[in-house]
């Protein structure tokens, strides 16, 4: 619970009002036929479409999962978020299925306003995309059955002949343990529960995910142990990616900022991470 508790402080604290950035400011003077021709914000089409699209992998607790006995057919924190996102907004929501590894061509190909659902901040991803705001800081660690937390305290333990790494393709994940393990070996399946089952089944014997993620299969899965999730092997930060449309992304940030200040976003991280 402890471990939950900062988790929950940081995520707070990446959104505190110093943090957030400032109000973009109309250029004094500027002539309004310029205005008038600047090319329109995603921020415009969506409120005359009058729909959000937000994509989600449905995979990744406590983000986002599938339940087709939920409104929007997912549920979780982002899933919440989104629809808080929508609402301040006016218009509806709609949650687009996509995947780890067609996450980026999805967004730019159109299909979605926003991906939402524990998504790494990383150089790659901002090449092509921007974030929003940071939302929770973050960080790799491991998760393994109980009885063998002893024996994967380090990459050096983890990285061994004999070992078995468990990864979903088209994530960070993946791109960790291709960037870190050459002699323990790597195990593909096809989405990230798959994974946790793996180690249940003793079809592989770590994963290495982040922590948040770690906390929450153990308490769904007492005979799964995170490895400290609060001394991680790296350090990252989760965001929403967004299209590269500036407005849009300071409306989203406008918005993370007041949910923050008004205890909304509070609420939800006690929901969903308590």
């Amino acid at each position: 619970m402890k471990r939950i508790t900062v988790l929950i402080a940081l995520a707070l604290g990446l959104l505190s009002p110093g943090l957030a950035p400032a109000a973009h400011a109309q250029a004094a003077g500027a002539a309004a036929p310029a205005a008038a021709q600047a090319p329109s914000s995603l921020l415009d089409a969506i409120m005359a479409r009058g729909t959000l699209r937000v994509g989600l992998t449905g995979d990744y607790k406590p983000f986002s999962i599938v339940d087709a006995a939920a409104p929007a057919g997912m549920q979780g924190l982002d899933v919440d978020m989104a629809d808080s996102l929508a609402k301040s907004l006016g218009v509806k929501l709609q949650i687009v299925p996509t995947t780890w590894k067609s996450l980026m061509p999805d967004l730019l190909a159109g299909k979605f306003d926003i991906a939402m659902g524990g998504i790494t901040v990383t150089t790659l991803r901002a090449r092509t995309a921007l974030f929003s705001t940071p939302v929770m800081a973050s960080g790799k660690t491991a998760l393994a059955r109980c009885a063998d937390v002893r024996k994967y305290q380090t990459l050096a333990q983890i990285d061994r002949p004999g070992v078995r790494v468990v990864v979903n393709p088209g994530g960070t994940n993946e791109a960790f343990d291709r960037a870190h393990l050459t002699k323990a070996k790597i195990v593909m399946v096809k989405t990230n529960p798959e994974t946790f089952q793996a180690l249940l089944d003793h079809k592989a014997d770590v994963m290495i995910t982040d922590g948040v993620e770690t906390l929450l299969q153990h308490k769904l899965h007492p005979s799964l142990c995170p490895i400290h999730p609060d001394h991680p092997f790296n350090h990252s930060e989760l965001a929403y990616m967004l299209p590269r449309d500036v407005i849009w992304q300071q409306y989203v940030d406008t918005w993370l900022r007041i949910d923050t200040l008004d205890g909304s976003r509070a609420a939800l991280l006690k929901k969903w991470l308590d």
